[in-house]
């Protein structure tokens, strides 16, 4: 099944306890096709089977961690389906994906280099732990393509993350942001330069290995259930209705302008 994936590189190591999920679509900047969302929930829910996996590391190949969505993508869906049902169909993929991404019971880390956008970035908060380089960079650019945030549900997830005035700043201005502001922010909790990423994720695995496996997953499930205590309602359902209708308006506008 590891060997399996064409968007993947996954590996198991440190006596199976440790899954290295990567992303490895670099020529596409990793960005999240339906085939990686895909690819990604199908090991997710393996790996939540796997009672010998405690840790999931998340990485990407290539010069960048994850660019964000497939907007192409959603572009030659529409296009090929003006319903926008195939479009709604992949945004509900993306729900489960982060889901299972969330609701793990073992602890994740984000390996987190390059560039980390969007969508991107939504999937690396969604880890209990992230490392990242020194020269990473981050950014929300939802609204300066012309689309809402409403993928994954992971809105919600960064908002929680990072506060909601620091974010609603980052969202509405659409800005780029260096690591040092994501530390502070709190979506990054170490920073390391590029070279050392590897010793620094390692330096978490470690103790995370030594622990009681029923205690470490144990305090998993407490964590998550502290968490879903803050929120009364899944907003994430919404998602695949707000970025259909959202992109269809975008297509209709570049068809009337192409006319024009």
């Amino acid at each position: 099944m590891l060997n399996d994936f064409k968007t993947l590189h996954v590996e198991q190591r440190d006596e199976d306890r440790v899954l290295s999920i990567q992303l490895n679509v670099p020529e596409a900047g990793n960005a999240l096709s339906a085939r990686v969302v895909d690819e990604l929930h199908t090991v997710l829910l393996a790996a939540e089977d796997d009672p010998q996996i405690r840790v999931l590391i998340l990485s990407g190949a290539g010069d960048n961690f994850c660019l964000g969505g497939d907007r192409g993508e959603f572009s030659s869906l529409i296009a090929a389906d003006p319903s926008g049902a195939s479009l709604k169909s992949l945004v509900n993929k993306a729900n489960r994906m982060c889901h299972a991404l969330r609701s793990t019971e073992k602890v994740t880390i984000a390996r987190l280099h390059g560039g980390v956008i969007g969508a991107g970035l939504g999937l690396a908060v969604l880890c209990h732990l992230r490392v990242g380089a020194s020269d990473s960079h981050y950014r929300m650019p939802e609204l300066g393509v012309g689309v809402p945030p409403a993928w994954g549900g992971l809105l919600p997830r960064l908002q929680h993350e990072v506060g909601a005035a620091r974010f609603r700043h980052l969202l509405l201005t659409a800005k780029k942001f260096d690591a040092a502001l994501a530390a502070e922010l709190s979506i990054l909790q170490e920073v390391v330069p590029a070279s050392d990423l590897d010793e620094a994720v390692t330096g978490l695995v470690k103790p995370l290995l030594r622990r009681d496996a029923e205690s470490l997953r144990t305090t998993v499930q407490m964590l998550r259930s502290y968490e879903s205590a803050t929120h009364f309602a899944d907003v994430s359902l919404l998602d695949p209705e707000v970025l259909t209708a959202a992109v269809l308006r975008r297509e209709l506008r570049r068809q009337s302008f192409a006319v024009s």
